[in-house]
């Protein structure tokens, strides 16, 4: 399958990529500066030049099977690119996918998206966000899958997790390891299609904890 990643180059971006070249899907990544992403050219990633808080739609015409958004401003940004980068950016790319009719879309979300006002004052406007661009991905006519992981660590891979249409464990934590692979296994399983799966470290091998979900709410 054809594969746009927005946020390759991001943390969990760069775990997710070998996940997918591995199972021999095709994956194109959007890119600021396709210089400056020469390592994943060279493990086979082809590089589209675009930029989430300008337009790219010329990126999303080109014909994806789906489109999956691990983007990200990052912690030490300020609330403009919070706006640009995690609203905007993920806004036209749901209004592209809808455009060129990329039925697929798999967004990355966070665990207290769901309500804002659980979350510290300092990430609140991420949040916010975060909660606005899901809701505007719900509403769409897109085949959708929004992951909202806990905190995020560097941990390794346990190929194991918590997962539920709403856990309030808002200290919880999940690893970006954990993540990427769970972003590969959505895109195996389409009862994970139309559901907003929270997720943290757990258990359950996360093939069957995604599996759950989708039967218990389908």
């Amino acid at each position: 399958m054809r594969f746009l990643l927005l946020g390759a180059t991001g943390q969990i971006g760069r775990l997710l990529v070998p996940k997918l070249l591995q199972d021999g899907h095709e994956l194109t990544a959007l890119v600021r500066d396709a210089s400056a992403a020469s390592d994943l050219a060279e493990i086979g990633v082809q590089l589209a030049e675009g930029d989430l808080e300008n337009t790219f739609d010329e990126a999303v015409a080109k014909g994806y099977d789906a489109v999956i958004f691990t983007a990200g401003s990052g912690a030490s940004t300020g609330k403009d690119k919070t706006l640009t980068v995690d609203l905007w950016g993920a806004v036209q790319a749901v209004r592209y996918c809808e455009r060129h009719s990329t039925p697929r879309f798999v967004m990355i979300s966070a665990l207290k998206a769901q309500d804002p006002n659980q979350g510290k004052e300092a990430i609140k406007p991420y949040l916010v966000a975060k909660h606005a661009a899901d809701e505007i991905l719900k509403a769409s006519k897109l085949d959708y899958t929004i992951l909202r992981p806990g905190r995020l660590s560097d941990e390794p891979e346990t190929g194991t997790i918590r997962a539920a249409s709403r856990l309030d464990d808002f200290n919880g934590v999940i690893s970006r390891a954990n993540v990427a692979e769970s972003i590969r296994q959505c895109l195996n399983h389409e009862s994970t299609i139309g559901k907003t799966i929270d997720l943290l470290d757990g258990d359950t091998p996360i093939p069957q904890a995604l599996s759950r979900v989708g039967e218990a709410n389908t």
